[in-house]
């Protein structure tokens, strides 16, 4: 069970726009990377052409803003099959569990922060072009942190025999990139070591609500369609002994009419399924129609 709590403008932005995104959006983007495989396997100049080198987009190669999302996760077509494989599974899994339209936000965001930071860093730094397909690498790692923040419970197989929690895995990625930027920190090419932040920046916008519940920030709120039975008989007793006074009778059944004055023995409840605060006898509280407003 995971907590998703109030998205903010982005939960609104998905509500109203319920047709925006591209179904199976992950799939599209591992068919993407296979046929870009192939293709540098044929044509190896291909290769030339993928990645997010700012100066050349500058010079009016626009589409490298979009081709370096499909860069081949390996140049082994194994493991090129096997990480497909395995992003495939979990943009499945997080698109089922946001929605189309929230996950295509979320990698089309992840997507223009990488880009931003690739094109700043590809004029700014001489190791550019190398970067690019390390932030490509981040903005599909993010999907599995995502995956693991939701369901840190959840198993999976470790090289399909070992069983691990996703958390654990997480926390095992997260130390290997941190150890590849200090790396690269001492090598001094701060490009490659703060590849990682556009995608690190894009998760922590999409999981806050999660967030700021385990920190306490934010307080986990009821469904405004749930009753507190304590505050509804509390309010009911309340009218009751304002609007009855007199009468005798604080409580009676929106069925029968029978009261606690008729009989004092009688147990009342109050209906969580009806939409309201409606009284009803004990013979009546499984046994009747739910009032809805409409």
């Amino acid at each position: 069970m995971y907590y998703q709590g109030n998205g903010g403008w982005i939960d609104r932005f998905c509500a109203r726009h319920p047709g925006f995104g591209i179904p199976n959006l992950m799939l599209w983007v591992c068919i993407g990377q296979v046929i870009v495989f192939v293709l540098e396997m044929l044509f190896p100049a291909v290769a030339l052409f993928i990645p997010l080198y700012a100066p050349l987009v500058l010079r009016g190669q626009v589409w490298r803003l979009v081709t370096f999302i499909f860069a081949p996760n390996s140049s082994n077509p194994f493991y090129l099959l096997l990480g497909c494989y395995f992003y495939f599974w979990i943009g499945q899994t997080l698109e089922r569990t946001w929605g189309t339209a929230k996950f295509t936000l979320f990698y089309l965001c992840g997507m223009v922060l990488t880009m931003l930071y690739g094109m700043v860093a590809g004029l700014l730094s001489p190791y550019g072009a190398a970067f690019s397909f390390a932030n490509a690498y981040y903005v599909n790692l993010s999907i599995f942190l995502i995956i693991a923040t939701y369901y840190g419970e959840m198993q999976v197989l470790l090289f399909f025999v070992v069983p691990v929690k996703m958390k654990w895995m997480a926390l095992i990625d997260v130390a290997l990139v941190l150890i590849d930027a200090i790396r690269f920190f001492q090598a001094g090419i701060v490009a490659l070591a703060l590849a990682f932040l556009p995608s690190i920046v894009n998760y922590f916008i999409f999981t806050w609500p999660v967030w700021s519940y385990k920190l306490g920030i934010a307080r986990r709120q009821a469904d405004p369609k749930v009753i507190s039975f304590k505050r509804a008989q509390r309010q009911a007793r309340q009218r009751a002994d304002a609007a009855n006074t007199g009468r005798g009778w604080t409580r009676k059944c929106a069925v029968c009419g029978i009261t606690d004055a008729d009989d004092p023995n009688m147990e009342f409840r109050y209906c969580s399924k009806c939409e309201g605060d409606y009284c009803y006898c004990i013979n009546h509280i499984y046994n009747h129609a739910h009032i809805h407003k409409s």
